[in-house]
């Protein structure tokens, strides 16, 4: 995957994440994210080096883009393995659910917050 690409797909993210939480509680987050979202997705990205990487840099831009709408509870910084490692726990634990949904409690639980943002 090119640098031109994934920097569209951060962007992407980063307005969708910054759009999706500055609205009230209980409006469901419009996901502008990659063609499969899915858990299975996730693990059978595993095995494919760019598919892996581009759905961490997927996930780090939802980590950005609640650390600019919530500047005082932001995610403090990780690596890479740390966002990989609860993702694929999430998905074992959720095989059923999406990595769009792993991202967002990642962000709940390093925020300091452990909640949903609310207005």
């Amino acid at each position: 995957m090119s640098r031109w690409k994934l920097m569209q797909s951060t962007v992407l993210i980063l307005t969708a994440t910054a759009a999706g939480t500055a609205g009230a509680a209980g409006i469901p987050v419009k996901i502008l994210g990659l063609d499969d979202m899915s858990c299975s997705a996730w693990k059978a990205s595993s095995g494919d080096a760019d598919d892996r990487a581009l759905n961490i840099a997927w996930v780090r831009g939802v980590l950005t883009g609640h650390n600019y709408v919530s500047r005082r509870q932001q995610v403090s910084t990780m690596s890479s393995g740390t966002v990989e490692k609860h993702i694929t726990r999430y998905c074992n634990e959720n095989p059923r659910g999406d990595f769009s949904d792993a991202a967002f409690r990642l962000s709940d639980k390093f925020s300091g917050r452990n909640e949903e943002i609310t207005k």
